[in-house]
């Protein structure tokens, strides 16, 4: 067969297979947020734009971006030492601490929010009410978001030569002369771009806020939520869901520039300590990191025991009880509504997120491409609040109304859930040899036979790994699942939320209950995640 037929099929393949994510899109996130937008101009332009000349408004603009920039501050400020020990350093625990950190950040956001409610609460363990105070949510936007900087940083550090540093050593360079002269230069733009991811999932953050601001604290995803669930006021809604939306594009596009800053092939340069000092640095740093990881992870399991003042099973037992309710909320219901949703969405997210990187792979990274790429990001940055109320005015009454039927919040699941698979896929099957599939392709195979016959076999690890992850974080999904979610049959991450707003301490024992299975589930995916190392499978 000629090689341009070849090639020309192979076009015309990777066309088609790309038109399904992108459809996906259009239909899941390009016309819910018209949708939002279309609303608000329909039922008053001048109300919906008045917003913008509001003081409130960028007051609560003001303070979304200060408890963002806090928050990001402080993931610094942890994760750099953290990640130079993981990434630089060998000792016992190693693998099981980088798996551990990755945690949190696959975790319901509204379990963290409960876990530092625990912690930080009116009647929390460590003794002091942070709940409604921007420190309470600085921590546990450092929780949630140090496997970010720990990622990323580790994976800078691991492309750098080594040598480098040794060099300047030689030549006269005291260790902290030679990190501030040669490395840090070196991984500052990997830095700036973990930066930058931090500060979009802080500005955009809504379970946190939602749990542990105590009513008090107003980002701009919880203003959207709270001018639509309380005050019906869908113009000024709209307006801030624009305002975010025009925020977190920006924010993309540093995003962008930073990810095109990080190069080099990545190699294991860790070592061995040298010396007590050097070995008490490093265990004291890994010691700290992995008790900041696992302090509020044992406080939500303990707390789902303690009812009132007295240990108890009784929140166990309510969560385990069908057909018992707790203040209109029936906890197994929520239990079995999350699998059935979760596995749905994790099956279309897979389906739709191999066929964006499968077309990614097949194809030279041209302007379509890089197009096609950044365009598949956009629901991870997007707010899921203004997503979830886009496919309610969109798909939630007539002519198409699916409210009541459960599919748009599998679908909104999928949606979100969707970006983390093309990212960890894509960059597996890029580094695939081609080889087999133009083999493939001159024994007559269409570009699906060979993907399904050939490359399958070959990446069912890296599938894997996709799976987990799409089932972890559709399972935990909250922000745009708590618009669609009806009252009869919530998921569990709002049947938490739920519980938590709720008088009665066997309530909010089933709530952390609730929030330990999550936990275990989550922390049991991430850890056989981290265990299947596959190519250059990548989640950031």
């Amino acid at each position: 067969m000629d090689r341009r037929v070849v090639r020309d099929h192979g076009s015309v393949g990777r066309t088609a297979v790309l038109a399904v994510p992108v459809l996906f899109l259009l239909i899941l996130f390009v016309v819910p947020v018209t949708a939002v937008l279309r609303v608000g101009l329909e039922e008053g332009p001048g109300q919906m734009f008045g917003v913008f000349a509001d003081a409130r408004t960028w007051s609560v603009l003001g303070f979304t971006v200060l408890q963002a920039a806090l928050s990001t501050a402080a993931t610094l400020v942890v994760a750099i030492p953290a990640a130079v020990v993981i990434a630089g350093y060998r000792f016992p625990g190693r693998g099981l601490l980088r798996a551990l950190v990755l945690v949190p950040f696959v975790m319901p956001t509204v379990v963290v929010a409960a876990a530092f409610l625990a912690l930080i609460g009116p009647t929390g363990l460590l003794g002091v009410d942070l709940s409604g105070t921007v420190w309470g949510l600085v921590l546990a936007h450092m929780f949630l978001n140090l496997a970010v900087m720990i990622r990323v940083l580790g994976a800078a550090l691991a492309t750098l030569d080594p040598d480098l540093e040794s060099a300047a050593r030689v030549l006269g360079a005291s260790r902290w002369q030679a990190w501030r002269r040669v490395t840090w230069p070196l991984i500052a733009p990997s830095v700036r771009a973990a930066a930058a991811i931090v500060f979009l999932f802080c500005f955009t953050s809504f379970g946190v806020v939602q749990v542990l601001g105590d009513g008090q604290m107003r980002t701009l995803e919880v203003e959207i939520y709270r001018r639509t669930a309380y005050l019906l006021d869908l113009p000024a809604a709209a307006a801030l869901a624009l305002l975010q939306l025009v925020a977190v594009v920006a924010m993309l596009v540093v995003i962008g520039r930073g990810r095109r800053t990080v190069a080099g092939r990545a190699v294991d340069v860790a070592r061995r300590p040298r010396g007590w000092r050097e070995s008490a640095l490093v265990g004291g740093v890994a010691v700290v990191t992995a008790v900041l990881v696992l302090g509020p992870l044992l406080v939500i399991a303990a707390r789902s025991l303690l009812v009132g003042d007295q240990w108890s099973t009784a929140g166990w037992q309510l969560l385990f009880s069908p057909g018992e309710s707790t203040n209109a909320v029936d906890p197994w219901r929520a239990v079995l509504a999350s699998l059935r949703t979760s596995v749905a969405a994790t099956l279309l997210a897979v389906a739709v997120g191999g066929a964006a990187a499968v077309g990614l792979a097949m194809g030279r990274r041209g302007t379509w491409l890089r197009s096609v790429d950044a365009m598949l990001l956009l629901p991870l940055g997007t707010s899921a609040v203004t997503v979830g109320l886009g496919m309610l005015l969109a798909f939630g009454r007539p002519p198409v109304d699916l409210r009541n039927t459960g599919l748009l919040i599998v679908l909104a699941q999928a949606l979100v859930a969707m970006p983390f698979v093309v990212r960890v896929l894509a960059p597996g099957l890029e580094s695939f040899d081609r080889r087999y599939l133009e083999v493939a392709a001159l024994l007559g195979r269409t570009p699906w036979q060979a993907m399904r016959s050939v490359a399958v076999p070959l990446l069912l690890p890296l599938i894997a790994v996709a799976v987990g992850f799409a089932f972890a974080v559709t399972l935990g999904e909250f922000g745009a699942t708590v618009f669609l979610a009806t009252p009869a049959d919530p998921t569990l991450p709002v049947a938490i939320s739920r519980m938590l707003a709720r008088p009665g301490a066997v309530t909010v024992a089933a709530a952390y209950a609730a929030s330990t299975v999550l936990m275990v589930v989550t922390a049991a995916v991430v850890v056989a995640i981290d265990r299947v190392r596959v190519g250059k499978a990548v989640v950031f």
